[in-house]
């Protein structure tokens, strides 16, 4: 293993010629200004470059020990200077060919970071909107993957039930300590977060790995239950149900929420204002 031991051509199963002998993975940073619109940073090929002249995303080949995120954050700090501050990764898409593949790494940005061509392979880094992207001369393979990429750049914020979550589980004797019940599932879904979901419910792009939010709404004797990494709590003062309301209230609209949930009503509740619903089976299968 050494550092770039992955520059080279390699050769996918539809004859296509690629660069990265182990792949390659690329960072698309996305950020959503106040109205909802997405703004992507795009980068220009140096015309010297593979496919010079094109519109695509920082990226490159992947050396033999590195993950695609990895790759996409340390290519992204040599062509567009960032240094991974103020991005969150929230979804990672591979675009497979067969013996070849290239990885979309999608990070939420917090603004419009500041970026510019680091090194000799960018001649531009400019933050485009799709309408604004549309009209760009595009990397042939970002072309393609596009459209299934586009649907996937709004972040995902679930939101536990908690009390029905743990109820679903019966465990036993769960009721005599609802904290600690609630506490467990905090450190799952902890965990869970850190890895990726492989597996959403119908009606979600599909992604080889979601990193969504986790928020985590208890009540009665568990809510002193303390966030964990990649999790966030509320502590419903009342009724859960209400909470849980207006915690989907509170998302921007275009942005996408799921809520882990068998109560008939509260499903009906949040329906009503976009969000979608699943079971805690859905959940409980995947800790």
């Amino acid at each position: 293993m050494a550092a770039r031991d992955g520059d080279g051509w390699a050769y996918c199963d539809r004859g296509h010629r690629h660069w990265g002998v182990h792949g390659a993975s690329g960072l698309l940073a996305v950020h959503h200004d106040v109205a909802g619109t997405p703004h992507i940073l795009t980068q220009e090929r140096a015309v010297w470059s593979h496919h010079g002249g094109t519109w695509g995303l920082p990226g490159g080949a992947l050396d033999s020990h590195e993950d695609a995120v990895a790759g996409a954050f340390r290519e992204a700090r040599e062509e567009a200077a960032l240094t991974g501050d103020g991005l969150r990764v929230q979804g990672v898409y591979r675009d497979d060919h067969g013996g070849w593949s290239f990885t979309t790494v999608i990070a939420e940005a917090d603004g419009l970071l500041n970026a510019f061509p680091a090194n000799s392979e960018s001649a531009d880094l400019r933050w485009l909107t799709p309408e604004q992207m549309a009209a760009r001369n595009l990397h042939p393979g970002f072309a393609e993957t596009w459209p299934v990429i586009s649907r996937a750049l709004g972040p995902l914020t679930v939101i536990l039930d908690v009390a029905n979550i743990v109820g679903a589980r019966s465990e036993h004797g769960w009721w005599r300590d609802r904290a600690g019940a609630a506490a467990k599932l905090a450190a799952e879904v902890s965990a869970l977060a850190g890895g990726g979901l492989r597996t959403l419910p119908d009606g979600l792009p599909s992604l080889e790995r979601w990193f969504p939010r986790f928020t985590m709404v208890v009540e009665g004797a568990a809510r002193g239950v303390s966030p964990l990494p990649g999790t966030s709590v509320i502590a419903a003062p009342g009724s859960g149900d209400d909470a849980i309301v207006q915690a989907v209230q509170d998302i921007p609209s275009w942005e996408r929420v799921l809520v882990v949930t068998a109560d008939r009503g509260l499903r009906e509740r949040v329906t009503a204002l976009g969000a979608q619903v699943t079971g805690p089976r859905w959940l409980l299968s995947q800790l």
